[in-house]
């Protein structure tokens, strides 16, 4: 019987169950909800946030639905856990772009060449990975435990004064600072600022229209009408999308 078995050196943890079919893998404890969330990042790369499925997941980890549901409640956690990781990835795509080219003597041009090398990685992002970009930005709600979490920590932000931070007048845009991706593109913004290339006055919530404007042209070439396959036409979109983000920044 499943129960019954053991690892070889060791016990079975309490929240996985071994396998008897070969190729199956067995888990230490705690190994199992990342196995699962592995899986599920594995299931959007191919087929979007709806591919996410918590039985699927532990069909191929090699675990019984039991077993995944003492990890995951449902099939929204499982799918926000992998959002995050989906997030992530982005961000680290995000990063290696601005790492990849070698730096700009000058800092303005620096600054600007970073803003722009966060604008092309995000789009091709979307491009090489449409499964994944479409489930970093699905909708899908917190597991309870992470939304006290997340209450918990903006009482404690309450006591700052109004309009300390670049984003104080809208608060959603606060929520997204959890992401790495955003808080990258904040960063960029802020480097204008300290440069004297964007004002201060106009700091506040430029995420806003410097993000919808490369997710509006990821989601055209996507999904739309501007679905060409040419790449250096994708390209010459975005640097035109840029451009006026720049200009209507910086000017």
């Amino acid at each position: 019987m499943a129960g019954m078995n053991a690892h070889a050196g060791g016990q079975a943890g309490p929240n996985a169950e071994p396998a008897n079919e070969p190729g199956r893998a067995r888990y230490h404890h705690g190994d199992l909800a990342n196995a699962l969330t592995r899986a599920g990042v594995a299931l959007a790369r191919e087929g979007g946030p709806d591919a996410v499925v918590l039985r699927e997941a532990a069909r191929q980890v090699g675990v019984s639905p039991a077993a995944a549901y003492r990890h995951f409640a449902g099939h929204d956690d499982l799918l926000y856990a992998v959002k995050l990781r989906a997030q992530q990835e982005l961000a680290d795509a995000m990063e290696a772009r601005v790492k990849a080219a070698t730096p700009e003597a000058d800092p303005a041009f620096e600054a600007l060449r970073r803003l722009t090398a966060v604008g092309f990685a995000y789009l091709h992002f979307a491009l090489e990975e449409p499964g994944l970009f479409r489930t970093a930005f699905c909708h899908t709600e917190q597991p309870a435990n992470e939304a006290d979490d997340q209450v918990e920590t903006e009482n404690s932000e309450q006591g700052q004064p109004q309009g300390a931070g670049p984003d104080s007048t809208v608060p959603a845009v606060r929520d997204l600072r959890r992401y790495r991706a955003f808080e990258i593109l904040s960063e960029s913004l802020d480097l204008l600022v300290q440069l004297g290339l964007l004002r201060p006055e106009r700091r506040a919530n430029a995420e806003l229209p410097a993000w919808a404007m490369v997710h509006g042209l990821a989601t055209l070439l996507l999904d739309g009408p501007l679905d060409l396959g040419d790449k250096a036409a994708q390209n010459a979109m975005l640097q035109m999308c840029l451009d006026t983000i720049v200009n209507g920044l910086v000017n």
